[in-house]
């Protein structure tokens, strides 16, 4: 595989997220997963809180458009409001992977 890049979210959640942090969850999952140049996702979350979420795409302007698209905006403002104490978004460039499989 070429070159690719990886967006990791980490947050910490407030809880007082309840039933439409998890719906709107499962819409941006979804949504993501159409979006040209996306290639998967993999996402934890320990009892504390804490999540890291690592989504994958195939170039910069898959992500920034990503970034743009008015659902996930909205999940964004509403993170900052309601679900999230603190986030961090990081992007890297996956230069190699590697892996074992038994």
């Amino acid at each position: 595989m070429e070159t690719y890049y990886a967006v990791i979210f980490t947050s910490l959640r407030t809880g007082q997220d309840g039933e439409d942090y998890g719906k709107m969850a499962e819409v941006i999952d979804t949504l993501a997963k159409q979006q040209p140049g996306f290639l998967r996702v993999e996402s934890v979350r320990n009892e504390e809180g804490k999540g890291i979420t690592v989504s994958y795409w195939e170039s910069l302007e898959a992500i920034q458009a990503w970034k743009a698209n008015a659902k996930h905006l909205t999940a964004q403002q509403l993170g900052k409001e309601k679900w999230y104490t603190n986030y961090k978004v990081e992007i890297c460039q996956v230069m190699k992977d590697y892996s074992f499989e038994k």
